[in-house]
């Protein structure tokens, strides 16, 4: 199945009329002995092969599709600046390169990004010529390399266990945008449930005398507020009443003006930049929504919620972790709330910013994940750090993200139950990101050996199989309480770290299951096996009920929604079709809580 190019805007949080998708074939080479950059590639590229951007090489619809390990690539295309864009300054953006990146205009260098997960950009008017344009990109990607963030891609390039097929390079969309010398560089919207008001930190990029911003806000179409402010500040800050005295706009957590994923209100939202003429122009949207923790339990808008979440690791058989449509995001959390699960936590991967639309426009909670580096070193250290950086910078508007989770099951931590510099590593991160974002929860070490966190994340795949009556019941008597929750060791692993213990935080198994069952009869693996659609749902309600007896746990995440390549325990097949009634997995998921 071939798809065309995906177009859709790729920064829905920050849209300008102006821009140029980048997307679709461009040349391409492997170069594996890293001899492009003395040979010229980036002034006079001469490739061999073509490639379908944003789509990584190892990827079926890149064209490519080859796997074959390779530390170097280069990317070539030439294009033109339209011309209602010319005479601005002309942004490049890219959404994601997988993992350190070089880029050329007309065969000079533009700028280097680190960092396989998030977006970064340049500003190439200076580089511009008349007519077409020649863009390069060399990046290196690091099969064996340790102190990289790599997740769950493989590092001997062949997909094995719980490790799959790498991706390398581009695989998120590339762009072009026009902008004045004077324009925004960023939005942050900070909400505030209890006063029913949102802060806005506006952020301007060019050289002025004085300014003036102005702000629309509506809500389902009516204006909320029409500001107008004079500044010769490049930050603008400014807080805004959006109940207006009406205090049942937000008295109910599924009603009023409210986001909440029963209910995911939106506002809607115009900036605009004016010096002698108007200057720049962007919309945007956001939620107001509150998270925290009370009482053992977390809570949105001030009312407990119970999280019924499920782990999507976002593959595609044919883009692996690029979607091949926008479509194919919006249709995997239709899926996923058809089956009455509330959100996702994303495993070990920063998810594209359309995939986060849809689930604040559908209501549909996601935690936020990063891909792990394998070992710990100093360069590890800064590595991970770097990346979460720009995660939060990214993605802080988003009101379905309700979690940030920096570390999975000691990885990039091995010593974390007993190294106390280890300890400082994950204490590190929980901090710094709680100081730049004060909206979300953190969790320091989903699974186990926890430090200080906000929610007490533990995994367990110790249920046993369905005629084990005696593992089952050592399983749900585990759950049964907190103090035995908390005292079962998995993987010889213990609850914390040495030196930290459970401060009442919420409780939540966010992994267990992984009932295997193979549509296909194709080789693979789960923790247990099915042979039937009918076996599968007995299965999941037999693990389910023990989730439900449980008296200590505030939620759960399931493994998992999809099968991805050798594993088979999703409850979606790898093409996303349903393995059973989704109607019979929402009544087990329906009946808890």
């Amino acid at each position: 199945m071939t798809y065309p190019a995906r177009q859709e805007y790729p920064r829905p949080q920050l849209v300008r009329d102006l821009w140029l998708n980048l997307n679709g074939e461009w040349d391409f080479e492997l170069d594996p002995t890293n001899t492009g950059l003395e040979n010229n590639w980036f002034a006079v590229p001469s490739f061999s092969q073509k490639i379908q951007v944003p789509f990584a090489y190892q990827a079926k619809l890149s064209q490519v599709a080859d796997k074959t390990p390779s530390n170097w690539c280069w990317y070539s295309r030439k294009f033109a600046i339209p011309s209602q864009m010319r005479g601005k300054q002309i942004i490049l953006h890219f959404g994601a390169v997988d993992y350190r990146a070089w880029v050329y205009v007309n065969g000079k260098m533009v700028g280097n990004h680190e960092g396989g997960s998030t977006a970064f950009s340049f500003d190439i008017t200076p580089y511009l010529c008349e007519g077409e344009q020649l863009l390069t990109l060399r990046v290196h990607d690091p099969v064996c390399d340790e102190t990289t963030p790599r997740g769950k891609q493989s590092w001997t390039g062949e997909s094995h266990g719980i490790w799959y097929t790498p991706t390398t390079g581009v695989w998120q969309t590339v762009w072009l945008e026009a902008v004045d010398k004077v324009h925004l560089t960023k939005v942050h919207f900070t909400p505030d449930v209890d006063n029913g008001t949102v802060t806005i930190d506006a952020y301007v990029a060019g050289e002025f005398k004085d300014i003036t911003l102005d702000v629309d806000i509506t809500f389902k179409g009516e204006q909320i507020v029409q500001s107008s402010m004079r500044t010769k500040e490049t930050h603008i800050r400014a807080v805004f009443d959006l109940f207006r005295g009406k205090i049942f706009n937000g008295s109910f957590h599924q009603g009023g003006m409210l986001w909440h994923p029963n209910n995911p209100n939106l506002f809607d939202i115009t900036l605009r930049l004016t010096t002698d003429s108007l200057v720049d122009e962007v919309t945007s949207y956001f939620g107001l929504r509150k998270v925290h923790t009370e009482n053992g339990m977390v809570y949105i808008n001030n009312y407990p919620f119970y999280q019924k979440l499920v782990l999507d690791q976002g593959y595609w058989p044919e883009g692996l972790l690029t979607a091949p449509t926008d479509e194919d995001f919006k249709k995997d959390i239709e899926l996923t709330k058809e089956m009455g699960f509330n959100g996702a936590r994303k495993h070990q991967k920063v998810e594209d910013p359309r995939f986060l639309y849809w689930a604040d426009k559908l209501g549909f909670i996601v935690w936020g994940e990063c891909p792990s580096v394998p070992y710990y070193s100093p360069t590890a250290v800064g590595n991970l750090t770097r990346e979460w950086l720009e995660i939060i910078e990214r993605d802080y508007n988003h009101p379905c993200i309700i979690t940030w989770v920096p570390f999975n099951e000691s990885w990039g931590i091995p010593q974390v139950a007993y190294d106390t510099q280890q300890q400082a590593h994950t204490l590190g991160l929980y901090y710094m990101i709680k100081s730049l974002d004060t909206t979300r929860l953190v969790i320091s070490n989903d699974g186990w050996e926890l430090t200080t966190t906000d929610i007490c994340a533990i995994h367990s795949y110790n249920h046993g199989a369905k005629d084990d009556i005696r593992q089952h019941e050592y399983y749900k008597e585990s759950l049964s309480t907190a103090e035995k929750f908390l005292k079962s060791k998995i993987l010889h692993r213990q609850a914390y770290a040495n030196g930290y213990k459970h401060q009442g935080e919420p409780i939540i198994f966010t992994e267990f299951g992984g009932i295997a069952y193979k549509v296909d009869g194709d080789a693979g693996w789960g923790y247990t096996t099915v042979q039937s659609p009918e076996g599968l749902v007995a299965e999941y309600k037999r693990i389910m009920d023990a989730v439900s007896a449980s008296q200590c746990l505030h939620g759960y995440c399931y493994t998992q929604l999809t099968d991805v390549e050798q594993e088979v325990n999703g409850l979606l097949a790898y093409d996303r079709k349903p393995k059973c009634d989704p109607a019979k997995i929402r009544e087990i998921n329906d009946a808890i809580r």
